[in-house]
């Protein structure tokens, strides 16, 4: 029999490269592939682009890819956040959107990532800097602004529209600040709403169909119904047929002068405009997101089941919009002589508060 005998065949090995050379370019891919999964989840447009902008300053302010990011490195980023005088939401949200990164990388390219580069995930956001989820600038901290400071901004936007310069986007900025107030939205929901989201017919005063509604712990649009309160329907027939027509068709609602939609960062600016040509003192100025949290405390403060504002504001549980609630100095003597009244109303069949 004859013996068996191995024979060599040339050109059989196929020469195996390096999985990655460059880290950078690496870790740019692994961020588009991090976006691609916000889109898969139905993540809105302005969400991705302005959490893109984050991520991408946050790993320059690094300096090293993520895989060897450390605690110090988090450390010194968020260090040099607060010398610089960012608030604690800023500088939760560097640290925030490093880890939900992170995740991404230890779930989808540890492997990849400890072959090319030998290094085994591990993340640097530990018990020492994880930033805490209440801050100076809480808004269970931070009053929000009275229903008569409130009062006071609208009637000061409504004399400015007769002697703005463009009554387009005066009289644009006056309805869109009433309906984040009365509807309680985030700006950027409002920002997103188009004019076939005003339903004028449905419920007894109208509603919003908030169709890109903040999300909880990242499970993408949360849409909702908010019912249009104290005359703000009649302010958005006004706007509707008045002031929209003045800017470029487009289906959006609250429309830049090109007809798009207006950044969520450029609301602020123009709120932070308004207030300074108002002239108040810097300690009588508030955000978009005060108004929101102003909606909640004043409907809270004159009877407004927690419930019902819960679903208002869009929250998955009602500690979250406690959060929102800061009732005035005076609201438990207010409570009790509102209580009172309407006991000696019922003793004598007399209106007491007349």
């Amino acid at each position: 029999m004859a013996e068996a005998r191995l024979q060599v065949i040339a050109g059989g090995a196929v020469p195996q490269e390096p999985l990655v050379t460059d880290p950078w370019q690496f870790q740019a891919a692994c961020v588009d592939a991090f976006v691609a999964s916000w889109r898969a989840r139905g993540f809105s447009p302005v969400t991705i682009d302005n959490d893109v902008g984050l991520l991408e300053r946050t790993l320059a302010a690094l300096g090293r890819p993520a895989w060897e990011v450390t605690p110090e490195d988090i450390d010194r980023v968020v260090g040099d956040l607060a010398v610089k005088g960012r608030a604690t939401s800023t500088r939760r949200e560097y640290v925030q959107i490093f880890k939900g990164f992170h995740r991404f990388l230890q779930a989808r390219k540890a492997v990849e990532i400890e072959a090319a580069f030998g290094v085994r995930l591990v993340c640097p956001v530990d018990e020492f800097n994880a930033s805490r989820h209440v801050g100076d600038d809480s808004p269970a901290l931070l009053p929000p602004p009275t229903p008569e400071r409130v009062t006071e901004f609208f009637d000061f936007m409504k004399q400015r529209i007769a002697t703005a310069r463009k009554y387009g986007p005066a009289a644009r900025d006056y309805a869109m600040f009433r309906t984040l107030y009365h509807a309680g939205l985030r700006s950027e929901e409002a920002s997103l709403l188009e004019k076939p989201d005003l339903h004028f017919t449905r419920g007894p005063f109208g509603k919003l169909h908030v169709r890109f509604g903040k999300g909880a712990h990242t499970s993408g649009p949360r849409p909702r119904w908010v019912p249009m309160l104290d005359g703000l329907d009649l302010v958005l027939r006004w706007f509707l047929e008045d002031v929209r027509p003045k800017f470029p068709d487009s289906p959006v609602l609250f429309a830049d002068e090109s007809g798009g939609s207006l950044h969520r960062g450029t609301i602020r600016n123009r709120l932070r405009y308004l207030m300074e040509l108002e002239g108040r003192p810097a300690s009588e100025r508030f955000s978009p997101h005060a108004l929101r949290r102003a909606c909640a405390t004043h409907n809270y403060e004159r009877g407004v089941d927690l419930v019902a504002i819960q679903q208002m504001l869009g929250h998955w549980t009602v500690s979250s919009t406690m959060r929102y609630v800061r009732p005035s100095a005076t609201f438990i003597e207010d409570a009790y002589q509102r209580a009172v009244a309407s006991t000696l109303a019922e003793l004598t069949g007399k209106d007491t508060t007349a």
